[in-house]
């Protein structure tokens, strides 16, 4: 059963992925088959145990430890799932998703594809009439990358992948989106200018502020966009237990940066005017 149709009153059924708590927080990730076994820090559990239990009952494992199970968010699924890549980590994808306003019915070109993760986030928000393309020109990646999709969502979702260097140009046109979790964005603001249409939105997202640096650079140079973006995302969780309210000793810090930016109309051109810092427009 995909993730996205269940029903949230169901009981949990055979081939469901569920999330499993334990009591110091920890998260395990299980698909739900007959007789095979669950093994964790705190002993194992017995999958048949669980099928037929409705989300947010307590299982007990070998050496009697409490654990909760439940049905993962996407961003559980996400951080837990297997990877052979780096991850656009949820702090910074629920930006991707605001800042670049994906909603549901467009259509996206996402390059690369790595391991999925955003690719994930890009599908839940576009829905089922939406239309997702991936660039991904590591063809080792792409096996893997399918795999994480089709077991959240049940079976392959709608989506187009490319094994072709997006360098070298975007096939499609008339889009809504063109998102980037690449080395080099700058080498791809041509080739969005002309597959985006008016009004459009460019999204980069990189760890070093020298790709972003170059990234503005070119879109400044190309005077075809506006609007034009950079922000970092920085996310502390809090500590809230009877008298005790204080921040985590750590913090999810510097991960990357997001640039965005506005595609113009044909009969508009920008530059180094159009869209510059926030500070230039207060």
């Amino acid at each position: 059963m995909s993730v996205d149709e269940r029903d949230r009153g169901s009981t949990l059924e055979e081939g469901e992925v569920v999330l499993l708590l334990d009591r110091q927080g920890r998260r395990t990730l299980a698909r739900l088959w007959p007789g095979r076994r669950l093994h964790t820090h705190r002993g194992s559990i017995a999958l048949n145990e669980v099928l037929g239990r409705r989300e947010g009952s307590a299982v007990r494992t070998s050496a009697g430890e409490r654990m909760i199970v439940l049905r993962p968010r996407l961003i559980d699924y996400v951080v837990e799932m297997p990877r052979q890549t780096g991850l656009v980590y949820p702090k910074d994808a629920a930006f991707v998703l605001a800042w670049a306003d994906v909603f549901p019915g467009a259509r996206v070109v996402e390059a690369g594809l790595g391991s999925g993760a955003l690719t994930l986030m890009l599908l839940r928000a576009l829905g089922p009439r939406g239309a997702l393309t991936c660039y991904e020109v590591r063809a080792e990646f792409v096996p893997h990358a399918l795999a994480n999709l089709e077991r959240f969502f049940g079976q392959r979702p709608s989506l187009v992948v490319r094994e072709r260097d997006i360098y070298d140009g975007i096939v499609e046109t008339d889009l809504d989106r063109v998102i980037l979790d690449l080395p080099e964005p700058w080498r791809v603001v041509a080739h969005a200018a002309s597959a985006l249409r008016a009004g459009g939105i460019f999204c980069a997202y990189n760890p070093s502020m020298a790709q972003v640096q170059h990234t503005v650079a070119a879109l400044r140079a190309h005077r075809r966009f506006a609007a034009i973006e950079t922000l970092e995302v920085l996310y502390r969780s809090w500590v809230v237990r009877d008298e005790v309210v204080r921040p985590e000793q750590q913090m999810v810090g510097h991960t990357g940066f997001l640039t965005v930016a506005r595609r113009l109309d044909a009969e508009e051109p920008g530059g180094e005017d159009d869209g510059g810092d926030a500070d230039d427009a207060e």
